[in-house]
């Protein structure tokens, strides 16, 4: 069956190509279920990551391998003890076993839910993103009328921010792309989309302004930043992947710092994010750039490794 893999070229550079050749799965059994694929979303940050050898990329020894957690497909076969899906439901897989492959056989009670009928289908194929940003800003918990900060204009910030909003926060989204930070004022979720590069962080984020400050840009050495953008007793969220993380103890003990790590996702977060997206409360379109061919893998996937700013939301059909 066709596989979009990560492997490792002569030049010792990773890549992600098409192949045609993977082993099909095993039948489904006991509670499992057999998906056809039909749309699978790149995690720009992840995947970037495994291209880049970064600190949570599999190691050369185990390419090559297929790898994602966006996938929306059909139900094809059940098992016996299927109890919650039946041939023909569409549903959207957020486990690593959902990579980008052609076939998945996955349990019923793995990280996947039905998707309703109202839900545009390329469009759930980034509700791993999208899910990781409400399960962030649910660990935020924004109070009505807190001022939040969102850093990073990429798909999760852009869906942070709006589920920010929902919770009545007022919402300031920043990033050093002005493409992006136009996609957010198109939105509308964020009160003001600010560009931040070079010295303008500091002439436009004032110290101790936000309750609350959601990093998804993971720049090496912001930390204390982040920290003095944050208000007495605030909190901040590290999102984006570090090797380390490291500020001056005095000052965020003087400040009162809540400091938390957000990784993924859970069902419940999937469910509600189905819930809002049907009733057109989340606005994916706006961050779906690119619905392309799996054929076209590489091309994406070398423009994700040496040019990452040039993609947002890229889907991958099947």
């Amino acid at each position: 069956m066709r596989a979009i893999v990560l492997r490792t070229r002569d030049d010792n550079i990773r890549e992600k190509v098409l192949v045609s050749d993977w082993p099909d799965p095993a039948p489904p059994h006991t509670n499992q279920i057999k998906i056809k694929t039909l749309y699978s979303g790149i995690t720009n940050g992840t995947e970037r990551n495994q291209l880049h050898r970064g600190n949570y990329a599999p190691g050369d020894h185990l390419l090559p391998m297929p790898y994602g957690y966006q996938t929306v497909g059909r139900v094809i076969e059940t098992g016996p003890d299927t109890q919650h899906f039946q041939t023909g439901d569409h549903i959207f897989i957020g486990a690593s076993t959902g990579a980008h492959i052609e076939y998945i056989v996955v349990a019923e009670d793995d990280l996947l839910i039905k998707l309703p009928d109202a839900v545009d289908r390329r469009e759930a194929a980034i509700y791993g993103m999208a899910a990781v940003a409400l399960n962030t800003v649910r660990n935020a918990a924004p109070q009505l009328g807190e001022k939040l900060l969102v850093v990073g204009a990429g798909c999760i910030g852009q869906a942070a921010a709006q589920f920010a909003a929902l919770q009545g926060a007022r919402v300031t989204i920043c990033d050093v792309d002005d493409r992006r930070l136009d996609i957010a004022r198109q939105i509308g979720a964020a009160e003001q989309a600010l560009n931040v590069e070079g010295d303008r962080w500091s002439a436009q984020i004032a110290d101790a302004s936000y309750d609350a400050v959601l990093d998804f840009a993971g720049v090496p050495g912001m930390e204390e930043q982040l920290i003095l953008a944050m208000k007495m007793g605030g909190r901040v969220l590290l999102i984006a992947g570090r090797d380390r993380v490291s500020y001056p103890f005095n000052m965020a003990q003087r400040r009162l710092l809540t400091l938390k790590q957000n990784s993924h996702f859970y069902v419940d977060d999937l469910e509600n994010l189905a819930r809002l997206h049907s009733r057109g409360q989340i606005d994916l379109a706006s961050l779906l750039q690119d619905v392309v061919p799996a054929e076209e893998a590489k091309r994406i996937y070398d423009t994700l490794r040496d040019r990452p700013n040039d993609l947002l939301g890229t889907v991958f059909t099947w």
